[in-house]
């Protein structure tokens, strides 16, 4: 049986992140990343797992994130306990703006603020793209040993991100899970 101040923490941070993580599950991205210097619940390596498993499955990356980590830190009643603490805030959310959208419908106030969470997501979003690339596509630990630039990147994970990226820009309609499945099989392929 977990400890009572594990689970406590536990809850407190996903609650945390379910409470600042307006647009999304890749807007707790940068919460998770902050967790996974902080508490011994996931690594970033996992973090970055945990991601391509979530884009490939059912389920928001949050919600499986909370799960794996309230899981690996209190067992079935730490990953409940963490899903429920990601969830509560955007049920309480969207309980009271249910309530009020009616009546701030045409709010120019609403609207702006609006305006305003758009970029902020769009901001949290790439910053969490770009930990995941860091964590995926580049090898400082392999440069800080050999000194050489050549060490910086991994050079199948880089080619692999450029032709999914290319693939998806050029492919508007490109399926999600043709192009998981592509870097799926050239993970396997290539053993990245």
């Amino acid at each position: 049986m977990p400890d009572a101040a594990t689970l406590f923490t536990l809850c407190w941070e996903f609650f945390k992140a379910g409470l600042f993580a307006i647009g999304g599950g890749m807007a707790t991205l940068p919460f998770l990343h902050d967790m996974a210097g902080r508490f011994p619940w996931f690594t970033e390596a996992e973090l970055a797992d945990m991601v391509a498993v979530a884009e490939s499955t059912p389920g928001p990356i949050g919600v499986n994130m909370a799960t794996f980590a309230g899981y690996r830190a209190g067992g079935i009643i730490g990953g409940v306990l963490a899903t429920l603490a990601l969830v509560l805030p955007s049920f309480i959310v969207i309980i009271l703006v249910s309530k009020a959208l009616a009546k701030f419908r045409d709010s120019r106030i609403v609207s702006d603020a609006f305006d305003g969470l758009r970029p902020c997501v769009t901001a949290l979003i790439l910053s969490a793209g770009y930990s995941v690339f860091r964590i995926t596509v580049l090898t400082p630990e392999a440069f800080a040993a050999s000194g050489s630039l050549a060490d910086l990147v991994s050079l199948p994970a880089a080619a692999l991100f450029v032709c999914i990226l290319a693939l998806s820009l050029l492919w508007k309609k490109a399926p999600p899970i043709a192009l998981i499945a592509i870097g799926a099989a050239a993970g396997i392929l290539l053993k990245l």
